[in-house]
């Protein structure tokens, strides 16, 4: 049997399957059982997270045998041939190469002619931001006043390249980015699929990098499991996509905390020398201040920092105050906008550094000016004394 990728074998089949969309899917699922089917849909929101998938989804509901239902069987040749993608009736449009008008008054003629097997004729266009201008307006009239068994649903990850003309004559959903715990729930169900153990770490960290898109965090653990030999860790990740390990961030930002900045350098120096990217570098201990920040904000969970709180060095946690850590992502922040263009990345690097090793005596200008207010007061209660 020929292997298929994970976000593929994963693609939810149904309305309950979806993650993270439950007002779309609530929406949409009353709109059906209701029999309100609007002639256009608008799916919106950040690569990843579900819209073609609702779209066949709906496409299913709409043509089941049993429906329009909000509950597709998903067994029917209707629904078979829509989750193949073979279905006569359900025709999938790329945007970004279908751009011209000609091909939008291909489908004005297409409109026309009833649908061959099913009770609708749904086209989906992807990417819809893509077309040109005359395309759109093209489409304005048959979006507006289709025949009643044509239904389109239109997908975008850029909204505000959508005119408002057509906008206006669709229903808008937009879609969220979904969270790093649904994110991890999903990984499980896939590792378990697979028969690969992932340790908890590792399933932390693969969510959060998906940063909210789900067909990503399933691309990312594909590549992971390939090298895992069936068990995934966070160290394995770390050492074979040159990434910066915890136990190695935690010396790090230990040596700054301390003002060891001989010691953070050197160990800056042995983690380069094994491959490590400068801005990988960078992105890594941004993301282990960030951490911090949480951390002393008395933000404890584990799916904002990534690993539990205790793995912080005491020092760390004890001797850094909130304005600090503030001050260190704030300088790594500025620092990976400027190493693109750096004559020497490492020379930047190891200046911020040696800039964080001072970042004990760091004081904000509130607490200066309370001191100077402080100090002023003494000297005039001195002044004082002495008159008297």
């Amino acid at each position: 049997m020929a292997y298929e990728v994970t976000a593929t074998r994963k693609r939810p089949r149904s309305f309950n399957e979806l993650t993270g969309q439950e007002f779309v899917v609530t929406t949409l699922k009353k709109s059906i059982e209701a029999g309100r089917i609007a002639q256009a849909f608008l799916f919106s929101g950040p690569r990843g997270v579900g819209k073609t998938s609702m779209a066949r989804i709906l496409a299913k509901s709409l043509n089941c045998e049993t429906g329009p239902t909000a509950e597709p069987c998903g067994t029917c040749s209707h629904c078979v041939e829509i989750a193949r993608g073979a279905s006569l009736d359900v025709i999938e449009i790329d945007g970004a190469s279908n751009t011209s008008v000609n091909d939008v008054r291909n489908i004005k003629d297409e409109v026309l002619f009833a649908p061959a097997n099913s009770k609708y004729k749904v086209y989906i266009i992807d990417e819809v931001h893509m077309l040109s201008n005359s395309a759109f307006n093209a489409l304005l009239k048959t979006i507006e006043e289709p025949p009643p068994y044509v239904v389109f649903i239109f997908a975008t990850t850029e909204l505000h390249k959508v005119p408002a003309t057509i906008k206006s004559r669709c229903q808008q959903y937009n879609f969220r980015l979904i969270g790093t715990e649904e994110i991890k729930e999903r990984l499980v169900s896939a590792a378990s699929d697979l028969q690969v153990s992932v340790d908890d770490e590792a399933l932390f960290w693969m969510a959060k990098e998906a940063t909210g898109s789900m067909r990503d965090a399933y691309t990312l653990f594909d590549q992971i499991a390939a090298f895992s030999d069936g068990h995934i860790t966070l160290e394995k990740i770390r050492e074979k996509l040159g990434l910066v390990g915890l136990e190695q961030m935690n010396q790090i930002a230990e040596a700054l905390t301390l003002g060891h900045g001989k010691q953070a350098l050197e160990l800056t120096d042995a983690i380069l020398g094994s491959g490590v990217a400068v801005e990988q570098f960078v992105m890594d201990l941004a993301d282990y201040y960030r951490a911090l920040l949480f951390f002393l904000q008395k933000i404890d969970r584990e799916a904002l920092l990534g690993f539990h709180p205790d793995r912080f060095p005491e020092a760390v946690k004890t001797q850094t105050s909130i304005p600090q850590a503030e001050r260190a992502l704030e300088s790594l922040l500025s620092l990976y906008r400027t190493l693109r263009y750096s004559l020497s990345q490492r020379y930047e690097l190891e200046l911020s550094l040696s800039r964080l090793a001072t970042l004990r005596h760091y004081v904000t200008p509130a607490e200066l000016v309370a001191k100077i207010e402080a100090l002023k007061g003494q000297a005039a209660a001195g002044e004082f004394e002495k008159k008297n």
